[in-house]
């Protein structure tokens, strides 16, 4: 029997999972679902913020200059390796060709419903046998609606947005999160600023900054690479954080101070920090991430997403009450499309038979467990998903029961290095290629002297 399965997205997880699926036609048949015209989810970059041309909130949160920020090195599908020619650290425009690339080499596109939103999942039974009950719509025409039947559905879209049409009122990215509905956080004074607030997602180039004084909120990924650019038009740039001392950035350009976590706004203008300092910003930008949302899940799928945290999920991957339903790439601190791939495989082998889950409650103590251990050690809520720093041992348990070749330790240890890169030198650690050495190490070679360094491993 070939069994119907639905793939919510057309991003790059997406598209492994219907590169995937594909491969046993005798088995599965995919239906992918993309609410926008294109492949490649975030990667397909529009000058357009808030709402796009039908309505609904813009889903991309590239910006012009986007760069990743770990090397291509890291970054491939095990079966499809970027064009060696291409440099470690890639433009957003490479990537996007990269997924394109992906999608016509393996055939996907024949799969793919564009312009189709998914309104609704829920399961039913028919005849005793649990089906899913999927209602799409025409992104064109909200009232348009359809509702398909399949034997299974693979959720994904990351981190989505909240509802059809959303009023978002502010106006790096591999190895970050997913990136769709802005989180802002909750600071006292806020309705007394009258200068410009924004949020990263609706960041695009930095010239609306020039001559002007800003607070940027949140040091990771996308907080120090906005920083760095920004600063080569404004005045003066803050950036507020509250990082460890090993992820503190160094080596900012001169017109950049770093400071504590925002207190509060104390006027039309001023905002004060946590070390008593004050600052007089033309401009906040929120780096505070996204928020985890699956408005189309309706409550019969068993899902509850609370505080960041979406459960019961086995592995991250399988839903517990129906394990036909299964999330790929909620998961962040990670690499993305290998990642991707070791999930979509770990899915398709629940799905197939060949790989036996523990029983429902075993399952949900494990799920349990996992978020336990993670406040214990300190983490807040919303890291329920947050890899870091077991991810070599959690991509290789899951490879190991999907039976399938476990993620080049070179793509950890090159991203890993990358990143710590990135916090010691924002400005210039793009400015150097990665060579694979050998299974368990590489070499880092800078593009202006071409001396090489050979670090044995990581860290």
């Amino acid at each position: 029997m070939v069994l119907r399965v639905a793939v919510i997205g057309a991003g790059a997880n997406g598209l492994c999972a219907a590169r995937y699926l594909s491969t046993d036609p005798g088995l599965y048949l995919p239906t992918v679902y993309e609410q926008t015209a294109a492949v490649g989810g975030t990667w397909v970059y529009t000058d357009r913020t808030g709402t796009d041309e039908h309505g609904l909130p813009v889903h991309s949160s590239m910006y012009t200059n986007l760069r990743t920020n770990i090397p291509k090195e890291s970054m491939a599908f095990s079966d499809f390796p970027f064009d060696s020619s291409l440099q470690s650290y890639l433009s957003r425009q490479e990537v996007l060709q990269y997924l394109e690339g992906y999608a016509a080499h393996f055939g996907l596109n024949k799969y793919i419903q564009f312009l189709t939103r998914v309104e609704a999942v829920t399961p039913v039974h028919v005849h005793g046998v649990l089906k899913w009950h999927v209602t799409i719509s025409d992104v064109s025409a909200a009232d348009k609606q359809s509702t398909e039947q399949f034997d299974a559905v693979m959720v994904c879209t990351g981190y989505n947005h909240n509802s059809r049409r959303a009023n978002i009122s502010f106006s790096s990215i591999p190895f970050y999160r997913r990136y769709s509905v802005p989180y802002v956080p909750a600071i006292p004074g806020t309705d007394r600023f009258q200068g410009r607030t924004l949020h990263s997602h609706d960041y695009r180039v930095p010239e609306p900054f020039r001559g002007r004084n800003v607070v940027i909120i949140g040091a990771s990924a996308s907080g120090i690479d906005l920083c760095v650019q920004i600063a080569a038009v404004a005045e003066r740039v803050v950036i507020s954080h509250s990082n460890p001392p090993f992820m503190r950035p160094r080596r900012l350009p001169p017109n950049v101070s770093q400071v504590k976590r925002v207190e509060s706004i104390i006027g039309p203008n001023t905002v004060r920090f946590m070390d008593g300092q004050e600052f007089q910003a033309d401009d906040i930008i929120y780096c505070t991430g996204y928020c985890l949302s699956f408005p189309f899940l309706t409550p019969e799928c068993g899902i509850t997403v609370h505080r960041g945290r979406a459960f019961p999920l086995y592995k991250h991957v399988i839903n517990t009450t129906y394990p036909t339903m299964s999330f790929i790439g909620i998961v962040h601190l990670s690499l993305t499309f290998p990642l991707f791939e070791v999930q979509v495989r770990f899915a398709l082998g629940v799905l197939s038979g060949r790989l036996s889950l523990p029983s429902k409650a075993d399952m949900d103590q494990e799920v349990d467990d996992d978020f336990k251990n993670r406040l214990e050690a300190g983490l807040p809520p919303h890291h329920a998903h947050t890899i870091e720093p077991l991810y070599r041992d959690y991509v290789n348990e899951l490879a190991i029961a999907a039976k399938c070749e476990p993620i080049p330790q070179t793509c950890q240890l090159t991203a890993a290095h990358s990143i710590l890169q990135m916090f010691v030198d924002p400005v210039g650690f793009r400015n150097a290629t990665y060579k694979i050495a050998g299974p368990e190490s590489f070499e880092r070679v800078p593009l202006q002297s071409k001396k090489r360094h050979k670090p044995k491993s990581a860290l």
